[in-house]
């Protein structure tokens, strides 16, 4: 079993940063492949960046170069560096975690209760 609980989420400007954390606890958590999701309002979730116990990455196009998913296993945390950020980045964020290699896909078995981003003009 796998807790997951998001924090850093807020308001910023076009153009600015925020960094979103995901506290993981639970049995096997470094052995789970992670990601982090996005929902807008109206919106289906989708996947924003993930990684798997390798430290292999992946990111949506819509993110490349502008935002960066990392764990720090000493601190059993996820984080997503968020830069340049756009009005289109507002949404619910959610980090998920799954022993499976979901990748992108919003297949995940454990889930966070999110965090919003806004992002104004």
């Amino acid at each position: 079993q796998v807790q997951l609980v998001e924090s850093g989420g807020g308001s910023a400007q076009s153009g600015g940063s925020l960094r979103l954390s995901c506290a993981a606890s639970g049995n096997g958590y470094k052995m789970y492949y992670m990601g982090w999701f996005r929902q807008g309002p109206g919106k289906e979730r989708e996947g924003v960046a993930a990684i798997d116990s390798n430290g292999r990455t992946t990111y949506a196009d819509s993110v490349k170069g502008r935002f960066t998913i990392s764990q720090d296993n000493a601190r059993n945390s996820l984080d997503l560096q968020m830069n340049s950020l756009k009005p289109e980045d507002t949404a619910m964020y959610y980090c998920a975690a799954d022993s499976k290699s979901w990748w992108l896909l919003p297949l995940y078995k454990y889930w966070g209760q999110g965090t919003q981003v806004t992002v104004s003009s």
